[in-house]
């Protein structure tokens, strides 16, 4: 029976070293996946730089990379994108026009959140897909519709207002219901009927247009109707956004580059010399934003949202019209977010942290 013992010792011993294998072949195989096209991403970015002798352009340009090594670690850590630092920072700070910024955002989230995602992917960090599939339906149609009908409507100086205004009331939608009514949280969405898959695509819509006309939206949107109407954990609904402005973002370059022509020969350069600091800046954004508590990420999330909006009133000092043009679109931020969080379903699944 000793010899029998022993022999079963061995034998686990022998299963778990096996499996200890097996799992870090699958854990190689798995950072392979996110690894091999950042690798490629830089390799092809470096032989055109290389070959078109465009390293000049960093002479020029050089605070886009700058801005961007926040905007990117933005883009993988909150809901708002990289666009959301992107498009106010080359607006506001830089006066560069909205349509450049747009486009640029664009191009470069479809580096940064594309790298973020496979990140997300290969770290298995939780999402929630019950509802990102019918969003990302709506952030077609919204983003098609957006480019070609809307975006060429909207003023910039009223597009750069609109951006933070609506953001703004966003932020003190969530901060009071985090704080003040101390909501409670789950990590999991109920099977939604076919009402609520139609609000999650209209939803997108709604967030795809915000992205022909700002570069980030459709992550903010989806963001906040979950937080808010189902009680969806920030820390599952902030990877899920990354995912879903990924989708947005490599759609919207694709129809500015290859369909509408439009792409700016700044926006293009800008791109180029923030390539670099993107494809990994957004990913250690997503990874970081894993290992932080839920409250922790809203707070970040506050802290963003209220410096873009001070900013943007230091800097385009508003005029009266602008002025009232604004807190409507408060107010009316307000007024969806607070009528999101009536008639909710009540939470289960409570979060543990």
């Amino acid at each position: 029976m000793q010899q029998n013992a022993v022999e079963d010792t061995v034998l686990e011993k022998e299963l778990q070293e096996q499996g200890n294998k097996t799992n870090s072949t699958v854990t190689v195989k798995r950072l392979l996946l996110f690894f091999v096209p950042i690798a490629l991403t830089y390799i092809i970015w470096f032989l055109y730089m290389e070959f078109s002798k465009s390293w000049y352009l960093f002479l020029h340009n050089w605070f886009m990379s700058v801005t961007m090594v926040f905007g990117s670690f933005v883009a993988g850590a909150s809901s708002e994108g990289g666009g959301a630092v992107a498009f106010p920072a080359m607006t506001l700070i830089f006066h560069i026009p909205p349509a450049v910024a747009r486009n640029f955002s664009l191009a470069i989230q479809s580096i940064g959140m594309t790298a973020a995602s496979l990140w997300i992917f290969v770290k298995r960090i939780p999402v929630e897909s019950t509802y990102m599939k019918w969003v990302a339906i709506g952030g077609v149609v919204g983003m098609v519709l957006g480019t070609y009908y809307i975006a060429p409507l909207v003023p910039p100086a009223y597009a750069k207002m609109m951006f933070v205004s609506f953001w703004l009331s966003f932020g003190i939608a969530l901060y009071v219901i985090n704080h003040i009514r101390k909501r409670d949280t789950v990590n999991g969405l109920p099977l939604l009927n076919s009402k609520q898959q139609s609000e999650l695509i209209f939803i997108g819509i709604l967030g795809g247009i915000l992205s022909a006309i700002f570069g980030s939206g459709i992550d903010i949107c989806s963001f906040s109707f979950v937080t808010m109407k189902y009680h969806l954990s920030e820390k599952i609904a902030t990877p899920s956004s990354v995912v879903l402005m990924t989708s947005n973002a490599v759609l919207g370059l694709i129809l500015h580059m290859f369909f509408l022509r439009d792409m700016q020969t700044t926006a293009i350069n800008y791109w180029l010399v923030c390539i670099p600091v993107c494809a990994m800046g957004a990913p250690l954004g997503a990874y970081v934003i894993s290992k932080l508590k839920r409250m922790t990420i809203a707070i970040f999330l506050y802290i963003v949202i209220v410096v873009q909006f001070i900013g943007a009133i230091l800097i385009i000092q508003p005029s009266m019209m602008m002025s009232l043009f604004s807190i409507g679109i408060f107010l009316f931020g307000l007024l969806i977010f607070f009528v999101l969080t009536r008639n909710a379903p009540s939470p289960s699944l409570k979060e543990s942290s």
